[in-house]
């Protein structure tokens, strides 16, 4: 049964590791139950955080400006989780986008882990929401500033701890960490013909791609051939 680990929530621009950004990093370091360091950082992205993310998370584009060099940020969390598990609620979010993240860097994050999600769906069925909020609503678990890394690490900890406390010695198999598995999706680089395609289409319909053609994807460029063709028409021949 894990009684010692670091617990760690990501705020991001998105639902995708792949496409998407993360924002900020929040962690605490629990050893024997007890919270022995912590960890809150600002990640800055390579694009705008968009009025809607803001809405959700509070963080502003002035507040990462100042943020220090990602990679840096990315190598002092690694550091700080040393070779102790993880825990989040809905881990393999959090996971995919550090393991991306670290990988882009050339660092590694092979772990171990548990996910709270997991368990509560394994021992409060009835409940109607496992979300983080509401489960801390049925504990009794203050977050005073729910959907910021820190403070939802530091939340998905207690309620780690609560889960532990009534559920494991009669589940004791939940509260293992099992090694945590993703494999980053193959990306397709566009084809040269769409690549041509797209030039095509700005230099007809007089319009400025804001893309860099040579870094998308097959899909991505399939998606701004579609949206060039939907708002200004096709060639005509």
């Amino acid at each position: 049964m894990v009684n010692s680990y670091v617990c760690f929530d990501l705020e991001t621009t998105g639902l995708s590791p792949e496409k998407d950004e993360i924002i900020e990093i929040g962690a605490v370091k629990v050893a024997e139950g007890k919270v022995i360091d912590r960890f809150s950082r600002f990640v800055k992205p390579d694009n705008p955080i968009s009025p809607l993310v803001t809405s959700l998370t509070g963080i502003s584009n002035d507040m990462v400006a100042n943020a220090g060099p990602t990679d840096r940020t990315i190598y002092d969390f690694l550091y700080f989780c040393e070779e102790y598990p993880v825990v989040g609620h809905n881990l393999m979010f959090d996971y995919r986008f550090t393991y991306r993240y670290a990988k882009k860097y050339y660092m590694d994050f092979k772990k171990e882990g548990l996910d709270t999600l997991k368990i509560a769906r394994k021992v409060l069925p009835e409940l109607p929401s496992r979300s983080l909020e509401s489960l801390c609503d049925h504990y009794g678990i203050v977050n005073v500033s729910a959907h910021r890394a820190y403070h939802d690490a530091l939340a998905t900890a207690k309620l780690y701890q609560t889960l532990k406390y009534y559920f494991g010695a009669s589940e004791a198999k939940l509260f293992n960490a099992e090694p945590l598995v993703w494999k980053q999706k193959k990306v397709q680089p566009a084809t040269n013909r769409q690549k041509e395609y797209l030039k095509e289409l700005a230099k007809y319909h007089r319009i400025e791609v804001n893309s860099d053609l040579e870094s998308l994807t097959r899909s991505e460029a399939s998606r701004l051939i579609d949206k060039i063709l939907f708002q200004y028409g096709r060639m005509a021949r």
